[in-house]
């Protein structure tokens, strides 16, 4: 009987995810950033001290790229605190924008004046800019810094690490600046939230069809090599943190707004991952033999292929958490996304290792391995029991792409998976079945790329009562002096969809936000939009969900990732004793 090796299977179907990834997911997020310049090269940036009350700002703007002049903040502080500045604009383009609508615009270049109400001597100046490229990207919001003297003329870049940064900082926080209410953590805290926030991740469903192959793993073999399998997984979990979290930055350095979870806006990349979900399932309920190796179940837990299993594993599992975003982890990676790339590689090897460590400390457990029966049986029966969970995570990731690229494009996947299990079935035989069984599975592949018309996510309410997010409508609600509430959330975000169902969404809540007078907006990034990306990094936040309330007439303030029904309800009262306040 012919066996299918796991490793060469799973590996071939990871190498077609570029083919697989189109549309705007990961091989048009790839295509994109090839095409457009960073953003520190499309817009350089010239600073001048004209007087002890005025700053010269130059922006050179590449061709075909430009800023908007709505989106310059700046920010001049010493030890004292703020000083209050104005803009005194040049003369700019008007343009109807396909983000931001009717706006004002700089090409080529940008003079740009910054008056201060008093003079300032060695002060820290901090400048935000925004821009777009003609051929349709949107950079998120960048951030300059540099130490400017109103005395000498002096202006050095500044890297936060000079005294007067750190006075600066200081003098922020005793001035009650509404900035530095969302500072952001220091790298040992960062490290700390993140090893944490991947420790909760364990506890995630997205996580559970995962781990729960490992767990059943250690019924079988001596203490050594539970160790052994358990590093190896470990290893495979941070490997594979550090690896997304480079395309991540990667992509992010040539101007593609995105944020964690970022490889699930691809119907592509969801297909496969529901078809390699479909055929472990199948491989546990004995339909498909892949081999002894697989997940560590049956055979030798000592061979070199085991290894690479638990590896596999690993990487699988840091695959399917993606999805979820566990508390601690939001501001952890949000830092970790503004440092430069060691620290930032840091922070997510400290999340793998907290995702990973549960697991290395069971396999040290002799209670453990007390309380786990002795294999038998039963382990046979647990196996196939276990394929259910694959099964129904392979359902909600068609039902992902589905929601993502329309009903057409649902159904032609499934067409595909139909295709997959007979072409795994089949290659059980003699020479001529696997010839067919590689044709079904080719063909399987093929129906993977197909794409239906496209899908209208995002373009509507996700329930009656909200209203659809735009940066336009947003500012338009708070100039009316409107409370409002964000919520970034996207179809394949377990944590966003659980929180909707426990408490966004039900009757009661829907009543609080009617009561107060609190607008429920909703951005939907099921799909790549760069423009909900952008407004995802503003809040120093990498992957969602994402909750911003918006008092009348005060700064934003960010709910937790996890939410229970009190947390919205001091949320909204927080809000209208703002409203009433004011």
């Amino acid at each position: 009987m012919a066996i299918f090796k796991p490793q060469g299977f799973f590996l071939g179907l990871l190498l077609c995810l570029p083919l697989l990834a189109q549309g705007q997911g990961l091989g048009g997020l790839v295509a994109q950033s090839d095409t457009f310049l960073p953003v520190e090269e499309a817009y350089q940036l010239e600073v001048e001290v004209v007087s002890e009350q005025e700053i010269r700002l130059y922006w050179q703007i590449e061709d075909a790229y430009y800023l908007y002049q709505h989106r310059f903040k700046a920010k001049l502080q010493d030890e004292q605190g703020v000083i209050n500045t104005t803009f005194e604009f040049s003369p700019a383009l008007d343009k109807n924008d396909e983000f931001f609508g009717d706006v004002s615009v700089y090409y080529s270049s940008a003079d740009i004046r910054l008056l201060a109400d008093t003079g300032f001597s060695e002060t820290r100046l901090s400048i935000t800019s925004q821009g777009c490229a003609d051929a349709g990207l949107c950079y998120p919001p960048h951030t300059e810094h540099f130490i400017v003297n109103g005395q000498t003329g002096a202006v050095v870049a500044d890297d936060g690490s000079t005294a007067v940064a750190a006075k600066a900082a200081g003098g922020a926080e005793k001035s009650g600046d509404p900035q530095s209410s969302r500072s952001d953590p220091s790298l040992w805290v960062a490290l700390l939230f993140a090893f944490l926030g991947g420790i909760i991740l364990n506890a995630m469903p997205c996580v559970f069809p995962i781990l729960s192959l490992k767990v059943l793993g250690f019924a079988t073999g001596d203490p050594s090599t539970h160790h052994r399998h358990t590093w190896w997984y470990f290893i495979g979990v941070v490997v594979s943190f550090i690896a997304v979290a480079s395309l991540l930055m990667t992509l992010q350095s040539m101007g593609s707004a995105i944020g964690w979870g970022f490889q699930l806006q691809s119907p592509g990349f969801v297909i496969a991952l529901a078809y390699l979900f479909t055929a472990m399932g199948l491989s546990l309920s004995g339909m498909v033999q892949f081999g002894g190796n697989l997940m560590n179940l049956g055979g030798s837990l000592a061979t070199q292929g085991g290894n690479r299993g638990s590896f596999f594993t690993g990487v699988l599992a840091v695959v399917v958490a993606s999805p979820c975003t566990a508390p601690f982890m939001g501001s952890a990676l949000g830092f970790a996304l503004t440092q430069p790339a060691p620290i930032a590689l840091a922070v997510f090897a400290a999340l793998g290792a907290g995702m990973a460590s549960p697991m290395v400390l069971l396999s040290y457990s002799t209670i453990a391995r007390r309380v786990l029966p002795r294999p038998g049986a039963w382990m046979e029966t647990l196996k196939e029991l276990l394929a259910f969970p694959l099964y129904a995570t392979a359902v909600w990731l068609l039902w992902v792409a589905g929601k993502q690229a329309g009903v057409d494009t649902m159904a032609t996947a499934l067409g595909g998976l139909v295709m997959l299990a007979l072409g795994l079935w089949l290659y059980r035989g003699s020479k001529l079945r696997r010839f067919i069984a590689l044709l079904c599975i080719g063909l399987a592949l093929v129906l993977a790329t197909l794409r239906g018309p496209e899908s209208d996510a995002g373009t509507e309410a996700r329930r009656e009562g909200t209203v659809v997010w735009s940066e336009t409508t947003l500012q338009g609600l708070r100039d009316e002096g409107v409370p409002v509430f964000v919520d970034v959330t996207a179809d394949w975000c377990i944590t966003c969809l659980a929180n909707e169902q426990a408490v966004l969404f039900t009757d009661a809540m829907t009543a609080a936000f009617e009561e107060r007078g609190v607008v429920y907006m909703v951005a939907d990034w099921t799909q790549y939009d760069p423009v909900i990306g952008t407004f995802v990094n503003s809040h120093g936040r990498s992957g969602i969900p994402l909750y911003v309330m918006y008092p009348p007439n005060d700064a934003p303030f960010i709910l937790p990732q996890l939410l229970t029904p009190g947390i919205v309800r001091d949320a909204l009262d927080r809000v209208s004793s703002a409203g009433t306040e004011k």
